[in-house]
């Protein structure tokens, strides 16, 4: 069997910085899904899987930017007004069909193709016409050229437009369809399997026992995936019957390209999902200097990667978020997984001991002078409402020990890492 995971994510001495931790991900991490070729209007929020190569230009031909009147640069009057007859009216789709000539004006509209030798566009709120003739006044043009959009001035022949891997926006199609596409070749969605396990875990809607807890992230890691475009499969809430997780997730491996959990698998603690990981492959923990977050588990079911994030509810979310989103976009094809931030003054003073990378909630506070960020008032990994109320995350770097008010920190809004 080939591990998925690398042996730099196998750390079992000394945490890893997260951007040595970072840098193993953008290295290691490698397209797994399939690709297949679908209609254009189904590509929204897929992954590219090919470059988007132009087999046409864009615009296919030189044509007006505004509605006004076709001429030649030379037939205006640089000293005063300028006088000419309208002999014809080019609509957009309705070309001349003819060169323009020398001493005369072509009414045309905004979209429409300019005919050859017609080298400027003066703009109808700058005319005057009656009669059959337009009057310019002076200066009415200030420069050959203007108001024309040339022939491939947005997009030409041999561009490569889109890049293998980028998540397809909205724009993303039209430019496509711009170029004539009706189709692309983009990545499947991951199959995803999440699960939870425990005899203590009551799914939302049953009776909850004396000693039981409602499951909250198995909801919380199958709406992330969902948000990323993957295909996730509940398995629900295995009880703690080492016979049961073992069969459930070999079946589960057998069909999926990743297999899910949070919480019950961690340093030094012995438990059936760990027990039954290693008996179908193999299982490490990724070490990385961070707050919050306990070494995330990763490993292999068969040939089926594993990942394991915490158990704390706000641990589960901040995890996926910063390190296990990072995975599941690279798997997914996309190349851009690196995660954004925006520098924001802190409305906050702050000690940090260093060493790790720390993520605090934080919402944004309007000011006369623009936005600034202020901690939430608790830092407690089980205050979920705590990720409710707030805007994204402040990442505090490992190398800082003191914050102040007014100084930049990285703000990660939450839209960032939700997708």
């Amino acid at each position: 069997m080939t591990s998925v995971f690398d042996s730099c994510f196998a750390t079992p001495g000394a945490m890893m910085p997260l951007d040595e931790a970072r840098q193993c991900m953008a290295e290691k991490i490698k397209p797994m899904a399939d690709t297949t070729t679908l209609p254009l209007r189904q590509c929204v929020g897929k992954i590219l899987a090919e470059n988007v190569v132009a087999q046409q230009n864009v615009p296919p031909h030189n044509n007006s930017a505004m509605d006004g009147y076709a001429v030649k640069f030379e037939d205006l009057n640089p000293d005063g007004e300028t006088k000419l007859p309208v002999t014809a009216r080019i609509a957009a789709g309705h070309p001349l069909g003819r060169d323009a000539q020398s001493g005369e004006a072509l009414r045309i509209f905004t979209g429409a193709p300019i005919p050859n030798e017609a080298d400027t566009i003066v703009m109808q709120e700058n005319a005057t016409e009656a009669d059959g003739f337009v009057t310019f006044p002076k200066g009415a043009a200030p420069k050959k050229g203007a108001n024309f959009r040339k022939l491939g001035e947005d997009i030409k022949i041999g561009d490569t437009i889109l890049e293998k891997g980028r998540k397809l926006r909205a724009a993303d199609i039209g430019v496509c369809a711009s170029v004539g596409l009706t189709e692309i070749q983009v990545y499947k969605p991951l199959k995803i399997a999440v699960f939870s396990t425990g005899d203590e875990i009551t799914d939302a809607g049953e009776p909850l026992g004396e000693g039981c807890v409602y499951d909250i992230n198995r909801y919380t890691v199958l709406s992330m995936l969902e948000s990323m475009g993957c295909e996730v499969t509940d398995l629900g809430i295995l009880p703690d019957d080492l016979d049961l997780i073992t069969s459930s997730l070999k079946e589960a491996a057998a069909d999926h390209d990743v297999l899910f959990t949070s919480g019950g698998v961690s340093l030094g603690e012995e438990d059936h999902v760990k027990t039954a990981v290693s008996q179908l492959g193999q299982i490490n923990f990724w070490r990385i200097a961070i707050k919050p977050g306990r070494p995330i588990a990763l490993g292999e079911v068969g040939d089926t990667p594993f990942i394991g994030l915490p158990g704390n509810p706000v641990a589960t979310l901040v995890t996926f978020m910063m390190i296990a989103r990072p995975m599941i976009a690279g798997f997914s094809g996309r190349r851009d997984i690196a995660t954004r931030s925006y520098k924001i003054p802190a409305a906050f003073d702050m000690k940090h001991k260093g060493g790790r990378y720390e993520w605090q909630r934080a919402y944004l506070k309007e000011t006369p002078y623009g936005p600034v960020v202020e901690l939430f008032h608790t830092t407690g990994s089980g205050i979920l409402t705590s990720m409710v109320k707030t805007d994204g995350l402040v990442e505090i770097p490992d190398h800082a020990h003191e914050i102040e008010a007014g100084d930049l920190v990285d703000f990660i809004p939450y839209s960032e890492v939700s997708q």
